[in-house]
């Protein structure tokens, strides 16, 4: 006979994979650790799936887990719709909203948050336009786009636009399996800056990788510059070198199947914030609202799922 699978299950896995740790998970939650590993243990044998790796600093979604945590995700979104007999209200809204974002955003941030709308509101259609950070300042200032969702962290003058913080990523060193630092605990920056560094210069990351050590410097040993992230995955795995890049982008694996660990920095690292941006004196009004609020509250509520509502630098999604 099947095991039952309930809606706390849901809640406990949604917990552990935004956090990335069980105890993270089962504080949020105000719970028990076994709380939160048995239901994870329950849907894995449910689904005959391992939907966690389990790694020496915390847990990571395998790809099956991946697929299940958006399903789960629209799950407890359509608990929520029943519950506030919305549906039928929601059916008849229409129109169109101009959305600009940028690579790392349309990547791994705003798609599940996307369908997520889209299930709530399936009449309302997305123009979503992939703009790098000047050209999107640029539509802002001109009001050719109605939002851009952006990495807040990299634009100078937030005051000139219309913002709101929706997450924070924290930074991590990213080091092949074999590599002399993949079991510490924790590194500092000058160990790092021993090391060849794989430099991502998308979404002005490389501009990230120099503020880290503010004294100048850094990073010491540029052993590769490159746009593409999975190039970076697969250089780091193969023991090329390291980089320090965000939790949002993190995966335990590169695309030929091999480990990379992201091991904590004790020196301060900015973390990752990524944010809603509108023209300066244009607050969203109608179909832009909507979109707005429900970016802020789904945002809010995986925080808090997480337990991270408030906590800068915490994990993310």
């Amino acid at each position: 006979m099947k095991h039952e699978v309930t809606l706390r299950q849901f809640r406990y896995f949604i917990a552990a994979a935004v956090s990335g740790q069980f105890s993270a998970a089962a504080e949020a939650e105000n719970v028990s650790q076994s709380a939160i590993s048995n239901a994870v243990q329950s849907l894995e044998r449910r689904l005959n799936l391992p939907l966690f790796e389990r790694l020496p600093h915390g847990v990571a979604l395998t790809p099956q887990g991946q697929v299940f945590f958006h399903h789960a995700h629209h799950v407890l979104d359509a608990v929520n719709d029943a519950l506030n007999h919305s549906d039928l209200k929601r059916q008849n809204i229409q129109g169109r909203i101009h959305v600009a974002a940028g690579y790392t955003v349309l990547g791994y941030f705003l798609p599940d948050l996307i369908s997520r709308f889209k299930h709530s509101y399936p009449n309302i259609d997305i123009e979503l336009v992939d703009m790098e950070r000047p050209e999107m300042e640029q539509a802002l200032q001109n009001r050719e786009i109605d939002l851009g969702v952006a990495l807040l962290s990299n634009i100078e003058c937030l005051d000139h636009y219309g913002h709101h913080r929706l997450a924070t990523s924290r930074r991590r060193l990213w080091v092949s399996d074999q590599h002399a630092l993949a079991r510490e605990p924790s590194v500092t920056l000058e160990q790092i800056n021993e090391q060849p560094f794989i430099l991502l210069t998308v979404d002005d990351a490389d501009v990230a990788a120099a503020r880290h050590a503010r004294s100048g410097g850094f990073p010491a040993r540029v052993a590769m510059r490159t746009r593409s992230l999975e190039a970076v995955r697969g250089l780091i795995a193969y023991g090329f070198g390291v980089s320090i890049l965000s939790d949002m982008v993190y995966r335990p694996w590169s695309l030929e199947g091999k480990r990379i660990h992201a091991i904590s920095i004790s020196d301060p690292v900015e973390p990752l914030e990524v944010g809603l941006l509108w023209p300066l004196g244009r607050e969203p009004v109608g179909l832009v609202a909507l979109f707005q609020r429900f970016l802020i509250q789904a945002c809010e509520q995986d925080m808090a799922r997480a337990g991270l509502a408030g906590r800068r630098g915490g994990g993310l999604l």
